[in-house]
């Protein structure tokens, strides 16, 4: 129950104890081409350049920026978190002329200091984070489009924290590159990245091809600039899942049979349905352990719907209770990074774990361990205070249906 990794979904496991097949086998290239498709539908996109990115969603990240940003483009990094530090580290070492504008972690950006931001430093792309786990918060990005295609800037997100938990729309919002990994609201394990690249940013990329010596044919794009990496190289990449099936790589199949599961899980739930169930059961979180007496970390106007931060307690021991709930209750709850260590717990209510149970038995024994350890907490408070948002959300969903009494 912390800010994932989380437990995945039972079938997406079972999906990935099937037998290998041949990257080249007709059931493999089919079982890419519907991958493809069902993201496009989690991203809601058209993009035709929607793959996976073999790895952590941190390749998907540094594939996304090595591949977008030649060496000495101005890149825009808002920091709000500790992933903005991350975009802000690999858009550096990708050779870019890094453009940094910091807030205080909690809060996030109003579109106008972005927009004043970019008038400032006229970037060839704007690199933000949706939702950083580290903070809780989601930056909004509905009017960032917008400003990006006035000024002529590529607009590019990972959605890692918040993808099928809170609302994301890549194409209505003006997205040219979108990353992600299976670990937290998708219901999976780390280790595949889903992207989208819109036609614009396709170009950028396509821009730099150079197809390596050992696969390259007659006629094969040989780029003087080549994008800084191999392994990461979109270009090829894209011509690996596109219809040229260019011998790029030996696709990881365990984690592809994985991602498609966790897709068409979500797909078949309805991508609205799963934000709702994760907006439920976060609220009812949120509602426990304001109910037991803990005071909540950062502006809950822009929470994400999957993970509270909650201020330790005085006097508490943060890593004890942590270490007391995983013991002897099974459960984990997640600390925080940088200015945040020590201070708060992360608790995430996310993919397979965003239930009523899960919620309840958390807040249970979060109160035991709580009394334990010597803080003054509300006897009750937390699962009663869950139940009421529950109870609240049933009495509306009754009335949806029948209409008042």
């Amino acid at each position: 129950m912390g800010p994932g990794p989380v437990n995945a979904d039972p079938r997406v496991l079972r999906a990935m104890s099937a037998q290998l097949v041949g990257q080249y086998d007709p059931s493999m290239t089919a079982y890419m081409n519907e991958t493809m498709e069902l993201y496009r539908g989690v991203f809601k996109t058209a993009n035709e350049q929607t793959v996976l990115i073999d790895g952590t969603s941190r390749a998907g990240i540094e594939a996304a920026l090595v591949s977008l940003i030649s060496p000495g483009d101005r890149v825009l990094v808002p920091i709000f978190g500790r992933f903005g530090h991350l975009l802000r580290e690999i858009a550096e070492r990708a050779g870019a002329e890094v453009h940094v504008r910091e807030i205080e972690w909690g809060t996030v950006f109003t579109p106008a200091q972005i927009e004043q931001a970019i008038r400032e430093t006229k970037p060839a792309l704007l690199a933000i984070v949706h939702g950083d786990t580290s903070t809780t918060v989601a930056q909004p990005l509905d009017e960032l489009g917008d400003i990006c295609a006035r000024h002529g800037v590529l607009f590019y997100t990972d959605v890692t924290a918040s993808l099928a938990g809170n609302t994301f729309e890549a194409d209505a919002w003006g997205l040219d590159a979108v990353t992600a990994g299976l670990q937290k609201c998708l219901g999976g394990p780390s280790g595949s990245a889903p992207a989208t690249f819109s036609p614009r940013a396709a170009l950028v990329i396509n821009a730099r091809k150079s197809i390596e010596a050992g696969i390259r044919e007659a006629g094969d794009a040989v780029s003087a600039h080549p994008i800084r990496s191999n392994y990461f190289d979109l270009s090829m990449i894209f011509d690996y899942w596109g219809p040229k099936r260019l011998n790029h790589h030996t696709e990881a199949t365990t984690m592809l049979y994985g991602a498609r599961e966790c897709a068409r899980l979500l797909v078949d739930e309805g991508i609205d349905t799963a934000v709702e169930r994760h907006r439920l059961h976060g609220a009812a979180m949120l509602a426990g352990v304001q109910g037991l007496g803990l005071a909540v970390f950062g502006d809950l106007e822009h929470r994400m719907n999957n993970v509270v931060a909650v201020h330790i307690p005085e006097g508490v021991t943060g890593d004890a209770v942590r270490g007391e709930l995983l013991n002897d209750f099974g459960i984990e709850i997640g600390t925080s990074f940088g200015p945040l260590h020590g201070k708060v717990w992360r608790i995430g209510t996310m993919g397979y774990n965003a239930r009523k149970d899960t919620v309840l038995t958390t807040l249970a024994a979060l109160e035991q361990v709580l009394r334990r350890a010597g803080a003054g907490v509300t006897g009750g408070g937390g699962v009663g205070a869950a139940y009421e948002v529950y109870q609240d959300a049933a009495r509306a969903a009754s009335v949806a249906e029948t209409g008042p009494a």
